[in-house]
């Protein structure tokens, strides 16, 4: 892990531990990284935002350093983390910087840097992003005269995007009632537009955006309302976003939540029908659920397991040309169509095959059971101490021993929080409870919590 870059970015409280320099910091190496090998051009940068208050100055800071270095910034203005990486890349761009914190709440922010093939930016060119930030690097020149750089505003870009979106949709979901939560993020403008145009009739909630309500008790992390909704809606399906709508989670007719592990295997399932799954093959992180792989190997579908962060999965899709990767927590990549996850497409493809089967998704994920599963999240003072004390790994071996091969139990740090993350699955949620309780006490009494 870096000294700033985490799996997703620069993550941190807006003005304690990212501030406002060091967004210009980034901004001015980001000009000049990229505008080094340029012959008599300026680098063009594309930047996109999500709803947060301190998004506006996090903006305004990166154009700052971008401009002085000798950058065009073209500005988005609020949108989504997946609409960046689509313009980056078809519309020729160098980089692409969102400024968003994701899930997080308003206070928090991050800036996630998307390399010119609308992939997340290699760890190389991140290690001296922080060397620069940490003055480990001699000092970038000003840029002068006709070489400053100019901002751009690129709002076109935005709606091509969104055309996109449209564009994938194979069925017309005329007579279709959806519903949309989207989390007073950037999905509050666009999401609606899209299945407003293939002909939904869609209910939304959270998209009234003040800059301090992002993912407040909504979106994917608070599924609970849109749960509500389409029960009292009678509403056919809905979806509910992140903060910057790169995830999606799925609420079936009966208000049932599917999860990104209900989505591959739904989708998955799907493409395999349709002949369509490359390799035969979905690719999983370790945290998805052991009922999904034993549903898997009931259709004889293969599965991969990556490190956590679609950043992993993305990886390993592109080396073994996979076509469908993602994560339990809703960020699914669909390959062919976006090069890392993003919640409205999901949303799309699994509209397609409700429509194609013409089965409501309740029946779409019958054969896959979950098992049970209890996660704790435990905020640190030091994650790899918190990870590596003896007694914590003593701890993790005997609730191993414990679950046979029957469960497993998981200990990970955060890529984005000062959290460790424990969770157990096993055949009753006593026993996880148990197995997640007996680690959780000893990074406690070993004096590891913040």
């Amino acid at each position: 892990m870096g000294r700033y870059f985490g799996t997703d970015g620069f993550r941190g409280e807006a003005n304690v531990n990212l501030t406002a320099d060091h967004a210009y910091k980034v901004g001015r190496f980001l000009g000049w990284y990229y505008g080094k090998n340029k012959s008599g051009e300026n680098a063009k940068i594309v930047i996109g935002k999500d709803t947060r208050r301190s998004s506006y100055m996090f903006e305004y800071s990166l154009i700052a350093g971008l401009t002085a270095s000798g950058a065009d910034a073209y500005m988005l203005h609020v949108t989504t983390t997946p609409s960046v990486a689509y313009i980056t890349r078809v519309d020729g761009f160098d980089c692409g910087i969102m400024i968003s914190a994701s899930h997080n709440p308003f206070f928090d922010n991050g800036i996630k840097i998307i390399n010119g093939s609308g992939e997340k930016l290699d760890g190389k060119a991140v290690d001296m992003i922080e060397d620069y930030i940490d003055g480990n690097l001699p000092e970038i020149p000003f840029a002068k005269g006709e070489k400053i750089g100019r901002t751009v505003d690129y709002i076109s870009g935005r709606n091509r995007y969104i055309g996109y979106l449209i564009s994938l949709g194979l069925y017309s979901f005329r007579g279709k009632k959806i519903g949309l939560d989207c989390a007073n993020g950037s999905s509050w403008n666009i999401a609606k537009a899209v299945f407003d145009a293939l002909g939904a009739q869609t209910y939304v909630i959270n998209a009234d955006p003040d800059g301090l309500n992002i993912n407040k008790n909504a979106g994917s992390t608070h599924i609970e309302g849109l749960q509500k909704l389409v029960i009292e809606k009678g509403l056919d399906a809905g979806f509910a976003y992140d903060g910057d709508a790169d995830r999606c989670l799925c609420v079936d007719e009966n208000g049932d939540v599917l999860t990104g592990d209900h989505i591959l295997y739904i989708c998955g399932k799907y493409l395999k029908e349709k002949g369509e799954l490359l390799n035969n093959t979905v690719v999983t992180t370790v945290m998805s659920n052991f009922g999904l792989y034993k549903a898997f190997d009931e259709i004889g579908i293969d599965y991969a397991k990556t490190a956590v962060g679609d950043k992993y999965v993305y990886d390993y899709m592109l080396k073994n040309n996979n076509r469908l990767g993602g994560e339990e927590s809703g960020h699914i990549i669909f390959s062919k169509h976006a090069s890392t996850g993003d919640g409205i497409l999901t949303s799309l493809k699994m509209m397609e095959v409700m429509m194609a089967k013409k089965q409501p998704f309740s029946k779409l994920a019958e054969g896959f059971e979950m098992y049970p599963q209890v996660l704790k999240n435990i905020r640190v003072k030091d994650k790899p101490a918190a990870r590596n004390d003896a007694d914590v790994c003593a701890a993790v071996e005997a609730a191993e021993k414990k679950l046979g091969t029957s469960g497993r139990i998981l200990v990970r740090e955060s890529g984005t929080e000062p959290v460790i993350r424990v969770m157990a699955e096993a055949e009753t949620k006593e026993l996880c409870l148990e197995c997640v309780d007996s680690v959780v006490d000893v990074i406690i009494k070993k004096g590891h919590g913040a």
